[in-house]
């Protein structure tokens, strides 16, 4: 097992060592191909994540993608927008 999902809803997992693109990552429950290399501690898609979908990690919403994101790829800062904390959509509303 080279990854971690931490709620069945999540649809990212947390990898618990370096993968490199194509490599297998298994979870107890799934297994997804890297498409680049992942660094340990980060985040992989466990399927295609639509522009604009929500980023789910611990059942939670962590974020959304700020572009389609590959099932296999890294999801980091370059792609996943952070919605909490963040006073200007809580003044707005919603998403800014």
């Amino acid at each position: 097992m080279k990854a971690s999902v931490l709620h069945p809803q999540d649809n990212v997992a947390t990898l618990l060592a370096d993968v490199e693109s194509g490599e297998v990552v298994r979870t107890r429950d799934a297994q997804v191909t890297a498409v680049e290399a992942v660094p340990f501690g980060h985040k992989i898609a466990l399927c295609r994540i639509a522009q604009d979908g929500e980023i789910i990690k611990y059942g939670e919403s962590i974020g959304r993608a700020m572009c389609e994101i590959r099932e296999g790829a890294l999801v980091h800062v370059h792609n996943l927008e952070s919605q909490r904390g963040r006073g200007d959509i809580q003044s707005a509303g919603g998403r800014p």
